[in-house]
């Protein structure tokens, strides 16, 4: 494939990235879903975020599978992404019961990705220690308080 094409593609995910549902749903994944079981996995999945849950799983998992069938470089792709990372971290743990209770194809696509590029494991395993030490911070510190109704 030309170097013009996979420019064309890497840009087509960028903006299907963008799209509104999109973005929602990446919002969620990142601020709100923080899954520590296949209980937690399957309460999102039965509730008003499953699309959101969904939309974000297979994005990333069908974009690793480009690159796995040669439509987009390794190096490019990972040169121009890299929330991929941090989404393989939050599931990554819980890919044993995924794919017991899913399929065994369950983020098969993006787990390969993530183990074909040097230093990729490694680097999942720091956005998960970092993001802990995030959550961490985020709950010991109060909520700031909503500013009082003026017009109370």
């Amino acid at each position: 494939m030309s170097k013009q094409a996979e420019a064309d593609l890497i840009l087509k995910l960028y903006e299907l990235r963008r799209e509104d549902t999109m973005r929602q749903a990446r919002d969620w994944f990142f601020r709100e879903f923080h899954p520590e079981s296949l209980e937690d996995m399957n309460r999102a999945l039965f509730s008003e975020h499953s699309g959101h849950l969904r939309m974000v799983m297979t994005y990333w998992d069908m974009a690793a599978g480009l690159v796995k069938h040669g439509a987009i470089s390794g190096d490019l792709f990972n040169d121009t992404n890299g929330e991929h990372f941090s989404v393989f971290s939050k599931l990554e743990p819980l890919l044993p019961e995924m794919r017991a209770a899913y399929g065994p194809q369950s983020l098969a696509n993006l787990e390969a990705l993530i183990n074909a590029t040097p230093g990729g494991p490694e680097r999942v395993l720091a956005i998960r220690e970092r993001m802990k030490g995030i959550r961490a911070k985020m709950a010991a510190t109060p909520a700031a308080t909503p500013p009082a109704d003026p017009k109370a």
